[in-house]
């Protein structure tokens, strides 16, 4: 993701205003954001460490605290972090911390690795390497969970995104140039999709067992496995 997407969720699309993006109206959209972390949800047993990268104000990470012995967040906006901190006051088991995912520096290793919620069009740099530092900062057994959306999705993405146009929560829309899963707003936003062939390339270029698969006709996952 470009430079001015990182400055735009560090100024301006953070804490309170990110908290808004949440707040949908809309059903599909709703059960998208359900449905994913619903998924993950299912795939833990209680005992594990967690990590989620571009966590912002901690969203994911209260509805997965109570199934992890502890699950810790990090993301690049300290507005988003200091909101999240207050967000998350009562489980004893969550943290958040201000740190760049692609500088991931912990002393513990993790179980989990979660960067969902097309959080690898989120994050500026090259998206294989925030793939490798997740994956680094697992223990052996380990798995990281990346999603993004499904081209099915696409129509229901849109709506969402002009959804938060309309709150002025991101610029106007540009539909001359919103096309082929990137939405692009006219204050210099810009949102792209990577495709399931782009997953599979992450995959392979991790060098660990991985796969695909789709949840929800919503959200796409690209699952890899640390020996």
């Amino acid at each position: 993701m470009e430079q001015e997407n990182v400055d735009y969720y560090a100024q301006k699309l953070n804490s309170q205003k990110l908290c808004q993006v949440y707040a949908t109206d809309i059903p599909r959209v709703e059960q998208y954001l359900n449905e994913e972390i619903n998924f993950i949800r299912g795939k833990l047993s209680g005992t594990e460490k967690v990590l989620e990268v571009g966590a912002g104000y901690g969203r994911i990470l209260k509805e997965l605290a109570p199934c992890v012995k502890s699950i810790v967040g990090v993301d690049i906006s300290k507005k988003s972090i200091d909101y999240g901190k207050e967000y998350l006051k009562n489980l004893s088991n969550a943290t958040l911390g201000v740190m760049d995912a692609h500088r991931l520096e912990f002393e513990e290793k993790f179980d989990v690795a979660l960067c969902l919620q097309n959080g690898l069009s989120a994050m500026k740099g090259a998206p294989h390497g925030l793939v490798a530092r997740c994956m680094k900062s697992l223990v052996g057994g380990g798995r990281g969970y990346f999603s993004t959306y499904s081209e099915k999705f696409w129509k229901h993405r849109l709506d969402w995104f002009e959804e938060q146009a309309g709150r002025k929560l991101l610029g106007e829309i540009d539909k001359n140039r919103t096309k082929d899963g990137v939405i692009v707003c006219k204050d210099g936003f810009r949102a792209i999709t990577f495709t399931e062939d782009d997953l599979h390339r992450l995959g392979q270029m991790s060098g660990y067992p991985y796969r695909i698969q789709e949840v929800d006709e919503s959200s796409l996952f690209l699952i890899i496995t640390k020996p």
